[in-house]
């Protein structure tokens, strides 16, 4: 083969987040000389990391989002695309709410389509229900369905598709390499963010209702009652930023929680750390909380959680819907010290090496043609 062959991924907006970091994590693991990636973002706003997926090869194209009224301009624009370029055989969709809408618009041109579950909600309300309606159709027309866990699958596709062959899950991977615990950097880190002298806890995710900032918060604020020398780190940025901003000040913490917003040095600032956070209200199987046990860091985390991603005896599953006080309980409880786990996340199949060669032969006998086994 003279070329690699390209794989469009249909991945929304290219900052850092859950999905994203999985898709580069593999992306920068795969053999590059065999396969490329190339990106159809729609919000061109969030742009963070295309310098950095344009330097490993790829190209970056921006089409309409879909805004509920839009339909005919979002079709046309992918049908456009298409007949532009139908160099690609191959699209893997990591965007559910309206792939439903350009997937089938994919398959008439030839290529074959992918769709990947990362959650298990589309959250409450209005928008949550019309998600809902609209990718309901998405276990009839993709040609594969891949998950970060079976219980995102079986959320997104149904029992009947999981149970296929058409269906895999392909956990969360990372390079464990990147988080073992390095006391020099962790010395560094603390002294250069002034925070030497405290305990730091951490949490990594976007700013968005599932993520449940505002619960964070209120423990943090307990954690302070008693223990006056920590701090919160947030790492990662959202469209609730103006009101955790608002919830700092009304809980009278503003010198004790710091917004560090998008950030490409998380595993330096989890060595950072001394305990995770994470009480999210759903996920599908979010790779900060893998990335937090590589790292070696107790954690708490909401038994909302999958149970795949408590792969270490470092992480500590505790109930969201039963308070503050049982994350205070559990907190007051834990054995605080770190530890090298990165053998216990290879033997549990989240090296990103091991899902960078399954996903090779998957995108190759795809592209071939060929039934994948």
């Amino acid at each position: 083969m003279d070329k690699p062959i390209r794989i469009l991924q249909m991945i929304g907006g290219l900052n850092v987040g859950g999905s994203q970091t999985v898709v580069l994590n593999t992306y920068k693991a795969i053999d590059r000389k065999k396969i490329q990636f190339d990106f159809i973002i729609d919000k061109p706003a969030e742009n963070k990391l295309i310098p950095i997926v344009e330097d490993l090869g790829a190209a970056v194209y921006k089409l309409p989002a879909f805004n509920g009224t839009n339909i005919i301009e979002v079709c046309n624009a992918w049908d456009h695309f298409f007949c532009l370029h139908p160099e690609y055989k191959v699209m893997h969709s990591h965007i559910r709410s309206y792939a439903s809408l350009f997937i089938p618009i994919a398959k008439r041109h030839g290529v074959k389509t992918v769709i990947h579950s990362h959650s298990t909600s589309n959250g409450p309300g209005c928008s949550g229900v019309l998600k809902s309606i609209l990718q309901y159709p998405l276990r009839y027309q993709a040609d594969f369905f891949l998950s970060c866990s079976d219980e995102a699958g079986e959320w997104l596709f149904g029992r009947k598709i999981v149970s296929s062959k058409r269906y895999h899950c392909l956990q969360n991977s990372i390079d464990p390499g990147l988080y073992c615990p390095d006391a020099y950097k962790r010395t560094t880190v603390r002294k250069k963010m002034d925070i030497d002298d405290k305990f730091v806890f951490i949490h990594v995710g976007r700013l968005h209702a599932a993520k449940n900032h505002n619960f964070l918060l209120r423990v943090f604020a307990e954690i302070r009652k008693e223990k006056e020398n920590a701090v919160l780190l947030l790492v990662g940025d959202g469209e609730l930023r103006d009101k955790i901003r608002k919830d700092i000040t009304h809980l009278k913490l503003n010198q004790s929680v710091f917004m560090l917003g998008i950030r490409d040095d998380v595993p330096d600032l989890l060595r950072a750390a001394d305990c995770f956070l994470f009480p999210s209200i759903w996920e599908g199987l979010p790779v900060t909380v893998i990335e937090a046990q590589a790292a070696g860091l107790p954690c708490v985390i909401s038994a909302n959680i999958s149970d795949n991603a408590f792969i270490t005896p470092l992480a500590h599953k505790v109930p969201i819907d039963q308070g503050v006080q049982k994350w205070i309980t559990c907190l007051k409880n834990m054995n605080m010290e770190r530890q090298d786990v990165s053998k216990q996340i290879r033997d549990a199949g989240f090296d990103v090496h091991e899902t960078a060669d399954w996903i090779s032969r998957f995108y190759l006998s795809l592209y071939r043609g060929e039934e994948f086994c």
